[in-house]
C-alpha cells in the first residue's frame, strides 16, 4: 500500500508541474498583452511595466523566475486589481466555491444513490422509467440551459427562490442544484448498473434462499459493494462540478474562484490566471489522488493497476 501511495503521489506532482507549464507558455504565446486596452498608453509608460512585471525577459527566464516565486509560496500580484496580491483575492472567493463545490456533490450523492437503488429495485416497473429518465435528462441537459430555466421558474414564475448572489442558504438553492443535477445523473445510472449486476450474483441468490427481504439485501449487500465503482468515478464527478462551477458562479452572480479566472482570461492578468488554474489543477489532483488511495484500500486489485 505504501508503494501505491508513493507511486499516486509522484504521478500527481508530475501531472501538476506539467499543466503549470503548458498554462504558462500558452498564455505567454498568445497575442496581446496584459495592459492592452481601450486607453492608449505612451511606449514609455508600457515599456515601464513590462520591466516591474518582468515581461522583458528572455521566455525562459520568466518562467524560472515564476518557479521561484512559486517555491516560496508567492503567487505574485494582480495586473489589474491595482496590484493587489493574488493569494488575498483567492483566499477571500476559494471558500465560497468549496461550499458550492461541496454542496453541490453533497446533493449529487443524496439524489443519485437512492434513484438508482429504486431503479434496480424495481427494475422495469415505472419506478425504474422514472428515475433513469430523470438521470437521462439531467446527463443530457448542459449547465448553461439548465441554470436560466430554474431562474425562470423558481425566481419569475413562482418567486420563491432569488434569482443570483450568494448571501444566504435561501441564495444557495438554485446554484447547487443547477451544479449538482448532472452529477446526480451520472451516479443514479451507474448505481442502478452497478446493483443489477451484483443482484443477479450468488451470495445475493443464498440471501434470498435463506429468507433475507429485498431491502435487506438491497441496503445491506448491493449498497456496500455498489459504493467501490462510485470511488472510481469520483474524481470525475469533482471535476465535472469545478468545471461547471465557472458557468454557474457567473449566471448566479456567486463571488468565487469562477468570476476571477472568466475576467482574469479576458484581461490576461498573467498572475492571476496562473494562480487560479494551480487552484483549480491541485483541487482536481487531490481529489483524485484522495480517490484512488480509498479505492485502493477498498479493493486491493486496484492497487495491481
Amino acid at each position: 500500500m505504501f508503494k501505491f501511495f508513493i507511486s499516486r503521489l509522484i504521478q500527481t506532482v508530475i501531472i501538476l508541474l506539467t499543466l503549470l507549464s503548458i498554462m504558462f507558455f500558452t498564455l505567454r504565446l498568445l497575442p496581446g498583452s496584459p495592459f492592452d486596452s481601450e486607453t492608449a498608453i505612451s511606449s514609455e509608460v508600457r515599456a515601464h511595466l513590462n520591466s516591474r512585471y518582468h515581461l522583458d525577459q528572455p521566455l525562459i527566464d520568466q518562467y524560472f523566475l515564476y518557479l521561484r516565486s512559486l517555491g516560496k509560496g508567492e503567487l505574485g500580484v494582480s495586473y489589474h486589481y491595482q496590484d493587489q496580491n493574488v493569494g488575498e483575492l483567492i483566499t477571500e472567493a476559494l471558500p465560497v466555491t468549496l461550499k458550492l463545490g461541496v454542496l453541490s456533490l453533497l446533493i449529487s450523492f443524496l439524489w443519485g444513490i437512492p434513484l438508482g437503488l429504486i431503479a434496480a429495485r424495481f427494475h422495469n416497473h415505472w419506478q425504474d422509467r422514472v428515475a433513469m429518465l430523470f438521470a437521462v435528462v439531467g446527463e443530457s441537459m448542459p449547465t448553461f440551459l439548465l441554470a436560466p430555466i430554474l431562474i425562470l421558474i423558481f425566481s419569475f414564475y413562482l418567486d420563491i427562490l432569488p434569482p443570483a448572489l450568494w448571501e444566504s442558504p435561501k441564495y444557495y438553492i438554485l446554484p447547487v442544484i443547477s451544479l449538482g443535477i448532472r452529477p446526480a445523473a451520472m451516479i443514479a445510472r451507474l448505481i442502478r448498473s452497478s446493483a443489477l449486476d451484483i443482484m443477479s450474483s450468488d451470495f445475493v441468490r443464498t440471501a434470498r434462499s435463506k429468507g433475507a427481504s429485498e431491502n435487506r439485501i438491497l441496503f445491506h449487500h448491493v449498497l456496500r459493494n455498489c459504493l467501490i465503482p462510485i470511488l472510481g468515478i469520483s474524481g470525475t464527478l469533482v471535476a465535472q462540478v469545478l468545471s461547471g462551477s465557472f458557468v454557474v458562479e457567473l449566471l448566479f452572480a456567486v463571488p468565487g474562484l469562477g468570476h476571477y479566472l472568466i475576467e482574469s482570461v479576458i484581461d490576461r492578468d498573467y498572475p492571476l490566471v496562473m494562480s487560479l488554474s494551480l487552484w483549480y489543477a491541485i483541487l482536481l489532483s487531490t481529489s483524485q489522488f484522495i480517490m484512488d488511495v480509498l479505492s485502493g484500500l477498498v479493493d486491493p486489485r486496484v492497487r495491481l493497476s
